[in-house]
């Protein structure tokens, strides 16, 4: 809370200034090949966040379960209730995966020279438009993520019957479906309050220490033109003005919170130092502008760092 506080003490000028066409944007025969390859990702996007929304968990089966520990009939159904809901939690387990690797072709498209950020944005304004998706899920996803303990509780039962099981000499057929490897990563992945988030920095830190030629500005400078280009955006009449839908305006703010995060893990000094390149007061500012019941969840991942 302290950054958030010192920042709103500083004036940053000279930020980048032009429109981010979020809504029409295509791709040039340049941008084809991977503009490809990351739509075939961003199509499954909707289809994952609908799933969470609509996992209600098996939270009463569980307690009955666990309250008569000698009943098997009540043990065979919190199981039979579990299994499934597992295979779920895997499937957006392995979402992840692809996000990341998708996340990874989009840095190295626009941090690539002889083009600056700036440029590269400017120029393939189709490829920023699928980072600006990317982000937009990843705090869709952990917002319900966050609001729904179910999750955690199912896997924690699962593990539990596994190991007990396991402690038996007893094999159950999801394990073929779910190992113990692939248990062992979900479980990392779902104790973590933000898990698409924590994907997308760890890839964006990965991405920046493996291309170890590339300056490490030029993926900062991505994040924070990226985060400026929001807020100017969200901030000047003639180009709200030139969004069609008011969700286009909660997609901006999600997307500017979402790059501001994202500097924060990967710049050495973070995003509410004296020498970042984001002008936090304006981000903050902008966003305290708007109805607080719409963008209490980012002002929060903002103050909380989404750690």
């Amino acid at each position: 809370m302290g950054n958030l506080l010192k920042v709103l003490t500083r004036e940053i000028e000279n930020y980048p200034h032009f429109f981010l066409d979020f809504e029409n944007a295509q791709p040039t025969d340049g941008e084809r090949e991977v503009w490809n390859q990351i739509n075939a990702v961003l199509q499954d996007s909707e289809n994952m966040l609908t799933d969470l929304q609509a996992y209600k968990g098996a939270g009463q089966e569980i307690r009955d379960a666990i309250q008569n520990p000698n009943d098997i009939q009540l043990q065979e159904k919190a199981w039979n209730s579990v299994c499934p809901l597992v295979v779920r939690l895997k499937r957006f387990y392995e979402f992840s995966l692809r996000l990341e690797k998708a996340l990874q072709s989009l840095l190295e498209s626009l941090t690539c020279p002889p083009y600056t950020p700036t440029q590269h944005l400017e120029r393939e304004q189709a490829l920023a438009k699928q980072f600006a998706e990317i982000l937009h899920f990843t705090l869709r996803f952990d917002e319900l993520k966050m609001r729904n303990p179910a999750i955690q509780n199912d896997f924690s039962y699962y593990r539990r019957t596994i190991s007990r099981n396991r402690i038996n000499n007893m094999h159950l057929d999801i394990e073929n479906e779910v190992n113990n490897e692939m248990a062992n990563r979900m479980s990392l992945f779902y104790a973590e309050a933000t898990p698409m988030l924590k994907t997308l920095s760890n890839a964006t830190t990965y991405f920046v220490s493996e291309n170890k030629t590339l300056p490490i500005e030029n993926t900062t400078d991505c994040l924070s033109t990226m985060a400026s280009v929001c807020k100017v955006m969200l901030e000047t009449p003639e180009y709200r003005s030139r969004f069609t839908s008011e969700e286009t305006l909660m997609f901006c703010m999600r997307v500017m919170v979402g790059v501001i995060i994202l500097y924060d893990h990967v710049h050495p000094v973070g995003a509410f130092s004296k020498t970042s390149k984001i002008d936090m007061k304006g981000c903050i500012k902008v966003l305290k502008e708007q109805p607080p019941d719409t963008v209490e969840g980012l002002l929060n991942a903002l103050r909380y760092g989404y750690q």
